[in-house]
């Protein structure tokens, strides 16, 4: 009796650390996913993981961009779209340059022309996010 009650703990902990690990966030899967998902044309230049698990209510990255070069970022999250995942482009003088929310619509990527060298910050927010995970590719083309 003693065993079958240890051997049903022991189910009991595997059953339910195996379905926390499944719920938590993986943002590498989508990161990798992303970046076979820039336009033709496009290098990657790096991945971005997408985690706001904890709470959070914004991820930001920054990354130094070169005047006369076009960049792309793009969004990958759990089925097709982006999952409410909104990736804000600012200048180093942290003034808005483009988003990927328009209308209320979400794009799963945007481009930008670079007219001044300098550092961006990458930002990334929830808006109606159901997993608050995913993740972004940057690449660029001259």
């Amino acid at each position: 009796m003693k065993k079958v009650g240890i051997l049903l703990m022991l189910v009991s902990f595997i059953a339910l650390t195996s379905s926390k690990l499944s719920s938590q966030c993986n943002p590498d899967n989508f990161a990798n996913a992303c970046i076979p998902k820039l336009a033709s044309g496009f290098n990657f230049l790096k991945s971005y993981k997408v985690d706001g698990e904890g709470g959070k209510d914004k991820v930001e990255y920054s990354y130094v961009f070169t005047k006369g070069t076009q960049y792309m970022i793009n969004v990958c999250a759990n089925g097709s779209g982006t999952d409410g995942i909104v990736v804000t482009l600012f200048d180093s003088g942290r003034n808005r340059v483009i988003t990927n929310k328009i209308n209320g619509q979400f794009l799963s990527a945007i481009a930008y022309a670079c007219n001044a060298t300098g550092i961006y910050y990458i930002q990334y927010t929830f808006d109606g996010s159901e997993a608050k995970c995913g993740g972004s590719a940057l690449g660029f083309k001259r």
